[in-house]
């Protein structure tokens, strides 16, 4: 059975920018360097039992900060990732204040082999960014969840195009 993780985009319709999402930067000294490829939508493993929709709430909180908007939720299906481990995912219309975002942390030796265990945010920085840009910063593997969204979006018949 492949690892379950579940996830929860924000996104955001405005007459200049068009369809933004609500990404953030993955904390640790792996990614500290990396801003394309870097970010991450907030999501987080989930144990058989729990509801991912529960699970994607959760893991938002955890890594923004503070309770998802409420909304009329989209689903957008499951996203398999190169190693092996499945993604579903939902989306909510909402807003969030960037001035509130902090991250829960983790634990890890670095550096490596080096016997210091030392504390890293999981997700470092957060920021609201127009759809074409979010393809460009997403870890490759969650491309397809922001493209299924803005189908989503067109096929409820919502311009999510700057104009």
């Amino acid at each position: 059975m492949p690892k379950r993780s579940a996830a929860l985009l924000v996104y955001r319709l405005g007459d200049e920018l068009g369809l933004e999402v609500l990404i953030g930067h993955m904390g640790g000294p792996f990614w500290a360097k990396k801003d394309a490829r870097g970010w991450s939508i907030p999501k987080g493993e989930y144990e058989d039992g729990e509801e991912p929709l529960s699970a994607a709430r959760r893991e938002f909180g955890e890594e923004m900060g503070s309770p998802p908007p409420d909304g009329d939720l989209i689903e957008l299906g499951d996203c398999r990732q190169s190693s092996g481990k499945v993604i579903t995912t939902y989306a909510v219309e909402g807003g969030f204040d960037l001035g509130g975002f902090h991250s829960d942390t983790f634990a890890m030796e670095w550096p490596k082999g080096s016997g210091r265990i030392q504390e890293f945010p999981e997700i470092d920085r957060a920021d609201w960014v127009p759809f074409e840009r979010a393809g460009e910063l997403l870890v490759k593997g969650q491309v397809p969840i922001i493209a299924a969204l803005r189908e989503a979006l067109l096929a409820k018949g919502v311009r999510v195009d700057p104009r």
